[in-house]
């Protein structure tokens, strides 16, 4: 099936194929780049404790070669024609992509549906990327404002999947084996786990007929499921690791909402004005007036079933209880007062703004089709997010503050403490 829907200047357009596997474009005639991502619905919270780390592992992996190319030929062949090639991996799912000329999107789309499907997972290939994965480790435990923040996941998720490391540990990644790695490619890996986006200078029923050439063989087969562990209700939790660093980095934050509430356009508003820029509260408050760190901000995450809301500073070692005593002072004043009507239009514009100006490439474009279809399921027009941003009322932020900012909180700090 396909469906259409013009927004603005271009055209987004949807299609299943037999598969399962379902392709979205955004027409945009003016641009002459494309964007193109496969985009696979598994991620690090899909993965069985022993084998933390799989999906990452194999996003390194994919890349080492298939059946027609190797590392080398992947990455030349792209270069050549002057386009890039990354991927990522998040708690949710895997994205490997590929940006180049418009001319040139039948290469990008068959090199990254033969890097998705097709790949060898040769042995001696596992074994280098171990030790690049664990060297990756090793740098993310030498930079401790990375570091805090998964350490405050942990907190808030505990052992629950969405508490792990992305990347895995040592103690996991050292001992998986190929089997296991193939064993979970394989049956994950699989048609209708699959989006493919693309944005740009393009006809849909080309790229459609392309991918169905490349990666739409087969009958439907059902989509793995995510596994039903539900997150568990914690008691808040203070973790606290002594490191010899300049800058101690602490983490305060809740449980927040998960990604099908309908709230998440007043949590944008919020963040924005409790922490989202040099205008708002908590910047003025523990930057501007007091000098107290050089970076304060709030931020806000949502998953499909659950959520987090934090306040992350770095500041000296001896400033941690003065920046903490802060934060809590100010959640709980908005929790109890409120925002002004001119925050809250400072913090719309900021929402609108950020949201415009983000989709200013075909990269951007390209993630907002995926993440609307594997996400949310549905696709709402850039009109149609505006109009969700200006119709909130000050009511429902504030609302939401007084719920949102009076829960338990948990603390991660790293750092001389």
């Amino acid at each position: 099936m396909a469906l259409d829907q013009r927004d603005g200047g271009s055209t987004v357009r949807r299609t299943v194929l037999p598969s399962g596997l379902r392709v979205l474009t955004e027409a945009i005639p003016s641009m002459r780049s494309v964007s193109v991502g496969v985009w696979v619905a598994i991620g690090s919270r899909d993965e069985a404790a022993e084998l933390s780390g799989v999906s990452h592992f194999l996003e390194h992996l994919l890349f080492k070669g298939t059946e027609k190319r190797s590392a080398l030929d992947i990455s030349a062949q792209i270069e050549a024609v002057g386009g890039e090639t990354n991927a990522f991996t998040t708690k949710e799912y895997t994205c490997y992509y590929a940006r180049v000329l418009d001319e040139d999107l039948p290469l990008a789309i068959d090199v990254m549906c033969d890097v998705v499907a097709n790949s060898v997972l040769d042995p001696a290939d596992v074994e280098t990327e171990r030790g690049v994965i664990l060297e990756e480790i090793a740098m993310h435990d030498d930079e401790p404002g990375d570091e805090v923040h998964d350490v405050f996941a942990e907190a808030i998720f505990g052992a629950h999947p969405l508490g792990r490391l992305i990347s895995g540990t040592q103690a996991t990644i050292s001992p998986m084996t190929r089997d296991q790695i193939e064993g979970f490619y394989r049956s994950h890996y699989t048609a209708p786990s699959i989006v493919i986006a693309a944005a740009g200078n393009l006809d849909h029923d080309t790229v459609v007929e392309l991918i169905a050439g490349s990666l739409g063989a087969g009958s439907a087969t059902p989509a793995p499921l995510r596994p039903a562990s539900v997150v568990p209700t914690r008691s808040p939790d203070t973790v606290v690791r002594d490191k010899d660093t300049e800058q101690a980095h602490v983490v305060l934050g809740c449980p927040g909402i998960d990604r099908p509430d309908e709230r998440r356009f007043a949590l944008g508003v919020l963040n924005n004005v409790l922490g989202g820029g040099m205008s708002s509260r908590l910047f003025q408050e523990i930057r501007e007036k007091r000098g107290l760190a050089y970076s304060v901000y709030s931020y806000s995450t949502q998953y499909a079933d659950t959520g987090l809301f934090a306040v992350y500073a770095g500041c000296a070692p001896g400033k941690v209880d003065e920046v903490l005593e802060l934060t809590r002072a100010e959640l709980a004043a908005v929790a109890a007062k409120g925002f002004t009507e001119a925050e809250l239009a400072r913090g719309k514009g900021m929402a609108k703004g950020s949201y415009v100006l983000g989709l200013e490439d075909t990269g951007s474009r390209m993630s907002r089709l995926a993440k609307g279809e594997l996400l949310y399921g549905n696709l709402l027009t850039v009109d149609e997010m505006l109009a969700r941003v200006d119709a909130l009322t000050l009511d429902e932020v504030n609302t939401l503050a007084a719920d949102l900012l009076t829960r338990p909180t948990s603390l991660a700090v790293i750092g001389p403490v």
